[in-house]
């Protein structure tokens, strides 16, 4: 077998390698996809009572502990009531409930039964490229679908059991855009004057919620606070530029002590409740490009638990530590609730190990720092594609000497060629000749059969992490490069850079010789169009990448054989 056979049998391996992971990632389910970071979490046994991080010795008989049953924290969808504090199950929500504000990047709707946020929306991301296309809404409540962010105070809190408060609010509606804000809705209970307050900021994602709790009884108040997220399993909307595009990871995701990052997934909430403690952290729901998530304090101790409600809805929760407030003081409990774009910078700056719900695959090691030179090439030209094309010329530097090494060798296999091709003629009954042979040939032209093999392979790893960069960040969403290109994370809409891409690999395969069997040079000259067929469909982007990746590639290797070429000639 001549050594252009072998590297061409490598080659294609490689290239049959990846195109099966590509395709994996298009057809897999979301939660099989996954990051090796993510792992489920592990069920803990069943708790009688839930620890807070904190003891209190309370001598009244009344205080009441913190529940420990689903049922005990309030989950299902308010609607109507007969009381202020009696939570119940009519088929609608009364509208006159839900107080709107406004910020220059959130429409946020709260209900003042329970001081539930009810409906989101993104203002700065529409559902599709249309002119005059809604935003995106990621919580929502009505007959088709439920996915809200519950809190309350838990314990001898309004909260407890089947009980939720009523508010009242001075104004139906607020508007945030040149400064920050708070909406402050208030109630009293069993001797007690309580504020839930929403603290805005006009331009930020995340929505401080905070309870302030006058105690004018007699008796020590004892409360807890929960945080959660109600969803069901039902699919987002989808977005329209990724039709063609793999299902993204749909589910709830935690950090835990032991692991940075763990999905919840649907099927792993059906099995049973889950549960652990940790100081700080987070838990939340992923879909793709947005979240939603929960994040206590940092220095309290927290429990988190992911279960399936009776009304088979999705909870993703957190509890924070009792607190005792004795008559006449004032106690608080807050939480930050953050529902937006999966934007890795920013979460990184709200709690730890959060940016890593921007999710890159198995390949993520590579992926993270592409996106930071990707996003600081866009931060110095402006346009995604021009920080597309720098990336891949970085990326092909980084890579030089090996690339160097690797074109070398294919020109000195593309050299002795024709010697090859008569050794193979000459010992074609006895291939342990040949093999002889061809091994002292390679030895005296310094020629090295899978030499070649290398600028091919590397890059296929970057190729993989950068498609799902592509794919995961939030920032390339609708964003255009030039000309009818107007969307880089959805496919080329007239396949221009598809087929130039194709074009440019079968010009690469004309830069070596034609050996091997007719049949193998079928399969070589049939690959540059299976893979066209493939990119129709992929990124523009990751088009673009892999297209100027070729191009360069191209450039490098004519450059390279004509050194060796002239090389050759002086010696001859």
């Amino acid at each position: 077998m001549g050594g252009l056979e072998i590297r061409r049998i490598f080659l294609g391996l490689g290239l049959a390698v990846s195109a099966y992971l590509l395709i994996l990632a298009w057809t897999s389910q979301p939660d099989q996809i996954g990051s090796q970071r993510s792992t489920s979490i592990s069920e803990s046994p069943v708790i009688e009572s839930i620890e807070t991080g904190q003891t209190i010795e309370i001598s009244s008989n009344r205080i009441t502990p913190l529940p420990v049953r689903e049922t005990d924290i309030p989950v299902l969808q308010p609607k109507t009531t007969t009381s202020t504090n009696i939570l119940q199950e009519p088929s609608r929500t009364d509208l006159s409930r839900l107080i709107k504000i406004e910020t220059n990047v959130l429409n946020v709707w709260i209900d003042l039964l329970g001081g539930d946020i009810t409906r989101v929306e993104l203002v700065q991301y529409p559902q599709s490229m249309d002119e005059g296309s809604p935003p995106i809404h990621l919580l929502t409540r009505s007959n088709d679908q439920i996915y809200i962010a519950q809190s309350g105070l838990i314990g001898d809190g309004p909260d407890s059991g089947d009980r939720r408060p009523l508010y009242r609010a001075e104004r139906n509606g607020l508007v945030f855009r040149d400064k920050e804000g708070d909406l402050v809705l208030t109630t009293e209970h069993d001797g007690l004057v309580i504020k839930k307050i929403f603290a805005f900021n006009p331009n930020e994602y995340l929505i401080n919620v905070v309870y302030e709790v006058e105690n004018i009884s007699e008796e020590d108040f004892v409360a807890g606070m929960f945080s959660q997220i109600k969803r069901d399993g039902k699919l987002p909307q989808r977005d329209e530029s990724l039709f063609f595009a793999p299902n993204p990871y749909l589910g709830g995701a935690t950090t835990t002590d032991e692991t940075r990052y763990e999905k919840i997934a649907f099927e792993d909430v059906n099995e049973g409740k889950k549960s652990f403690s940790k100081q700080g952290g987070w838990i939340g729901f992923l879909q793709h490009y947005f979240l939603t998530a929960w994040i206590p304090q940092e220095e309290e101790s927290n429990r988190f638990e992911s279960l399936r409600s009776s009304d088979q809805t999705y909870i993703f929760r957190t509890i924070g530590p009792t607190k005792q407030i004795a008559p006449f003081e004032i106690g608080r409990w807050s939480s930050g609730f953050y529902a937006g774009p999966k934007n890795q910078i920013a979460l990184a700056e709200i709690s730890e190990n959060l940016n890593m719900t921007v999710d890159y695959g198995f390949l993520w090691w590579i992926a993270e720092p592409l996106f930071s030179i990707l996003n600081y090439f866009h931060k110095v030209t402006g346009n995604w594609g021009a920080a597309i094309i720098l990336l891949t010329v970085f990326v092909k530097a980084a890579l030089f000497w090996f690339s160097h090494k690797g074109y070398h060798s294919m020109a000195n296999l593309r050299r002795v060629a024709p010697a090859m091709k008569r050794l193979q003629e000459r010992y074609s009954n006895d291939r342990e000749k040949l093999q002889k042979e061809m091994m002292a040939l390679y030895q005296k032209e310094g020629a090295n059969p899978l030499g070649g093999c290398l600028p091919m392979l590397l890059p296929m790893p970057i190729f993989l992490a950068l498609y799902w960069v592509l794919l995961e960040s939030v920032e390339l969403r609708h964003t255009p490069f030039i000309l009818w290109i107007e969307d880089l994370s959805a496919m080329d809409p007239y396949f221009v850079l598809p087929l130039l891409m194709g074009a440019s690999t079968y010009l690469m395969q004309a830069l070596n010789p034609q050996v091997g069997d007719p049949m193998q040079q079928k399969i070589m000259k049939i690959m540059p169009v299976m893979f066209t067929v493939l990119f129709l469909f992929f990124p523009a982007g990751l088009v673009l990448y892999w297209l100027v990746n070729n191009l360069i590639s191209i450039a490098h290797q004519t450059y390279v054989y004509k050194i060796v070429e002239r090389k050759t000639a002086k010696t001859s």
